[in-house]
């Protein structure tokens, strides 16, 4: 009785606002602990508790409703002693809206050669100390729950989505054996939100399986893991559309990892709810903008006299105050380049996962209004607080 009551609570309310006619596209209401998310929506990456070269104020005024933090990352450095005592992660970086806290399992591919994977966890070896870490799907648990998140992510097996043959579904058993034992470790189902993890690599058998077995165990809501990771596109969607038509229509659903403009557009209308990438941030490093028609990348000399904005439509503060001309003569000299255009990525991220929810309220003129409406309260509630 005990595992099921901490199966069933949560902290979460999920409303669907309107539907497309024409896809499974859907706009939605995800009331969390500390934020109403409106979806869809990206999440920045903050993987530390901040984003690079931004402030949490920043990042207010840009309107970003929900933000990831890593669970590896944080484990190893604050630490959880520190942020227990300063009220979690949402008090250390003092962020007063919502936070995502991955399980620490993309590790597994992105540090393949510091890891060991077992059936008891992953070993870790520090890539900044050599200190070794033993993630459990209960140490990553405690870790999260110290971290406060309003969502956590189980402790999946991950393996790249390109990989091929038993290995695929040996990670597939194991992330729903893993699963349960997040489901007993999580001791604040009251406060934060545990989700599963579909996985099954690029086999529609195995993701029909861990969808079934998955959906039993009743988590508030549900991510598919997996993906985007150098398959073709079509293969992608594919499975993320398969993934949508067997998930539960009345719980949020999260595709990790994405974050190209043109897969958060299809995904959306795929019936996905919510995403997360490193790509604007990481991008934006390396001195390059997102646009409408591709990307600009800043360091080519074209750009030296250049004194348009990045993009003349863009309502970002980096558009209405410089030009591509000062950027361009910042770059690899002062770090405020970076930060000029990661206001301007991560305004654009937000912006196209709004199409793609302006796309779904266009689907009944009703609803439309009756939620239009209910933003605009929000907006105006914004502005007076």
């Amino acid at each position: 009785m005990e595992a099921n009551e901490r199966r069933t609570s949560c902290a979460l309310n999920y409303k669907v606002l309107a539907e497309c006619s024409s896809s499974k596209a859907r706009t939605s209401i995800l009331s969390l602990p500390h934020y109403e998310v409106e979806t869809p929506v990206f999440m920045p990456v903050g993987t530390q508790g901040t984003m690079k070269g931004l402030t949490s104020q920043q990042l207010t005024e840009l309107d970003c409703q929900i933000i990831l933090g890593n669970t590896y990352h944080l484990g190893m450095r604050p630490g959880t002693v520190i942020l227990e005592r300063a009220g979690g992660l949402h008090g250390f970086m003092n962020w007063k809206r919502a936070l995502l806290t991955d399980s620490g399992g993309f590790q597994m591919v992105s540090l393949l050669k510091l890891a060991e994977i077992t059936e008891e966890g992953v070993k870790f070896q520090s890539p900044h100390d050599g200190q070794e870490m033993l993630l459990t799907p209960e140490k990553s648990t405690e870790i999260q729950n110290s971290i406060g998140a309003d969502i956590i992510m189980q402790l999946d097996d991950v393996v790249s989505s390109t990989t091929k043959g038993p290995r695929v579904e040996e990670a597939m058993y194991r992330s729903i054996r893993w699963l349960d034992r997040c489901i007993m470790a999580h001791k604040r189902p009251a406060e934060q939100n545990l989700f599963a993890i579909i996985q099954g690599g690029l086999d529609p058998e195995l993701r029909k399986t861990c969808v079934r077995e998955m959906v039993k165990r009743n988590t508030p809501g549900i991510a598919i893991g997996g993906l985007s990771g150098g398959e073709e596109k079509s293969l992608f969607w594919r499975i993320v559309s398969l993934c949508t038509d067997l998930l539960p229509k009345t719980k949020p659903r999260y595709v990790m990892g994405v974050g190209y403009a043109v897969d958060l557009v299809v995904c959306s209308a795929l019936g996905a709810d919510m995403f997360d990438c490193v790509y604007p941030t990481r991008t934006a490093r390396f001195g390059t903008a997102l646009v409408p028609w591709g990307q600009l990348h800043l360091k080519h000399k074209q750009y030296a006299t250049d004194l348009e904005p990045i993009d003349r439509e863009c309502s970002c503060w980096t558009c209405k105050h410089h030009s591509r001309a000062y950027i361009n003569s910042l770059l690899g000299r002062e770090e405020v380049s970076c930060h000029l255009l990661t206001i301007h990525n991560i305004h654009y991220q937000l912006f196209m996962a709004q199409v793609s929810s302006a796309r779904a309220m266009n689907s009944s003129r009703k609803k439309q209004d009756a939620a239009y409406a209910r933003y605009k309260r929000k907006y105006q509630e914004r502005q007076i607080s």
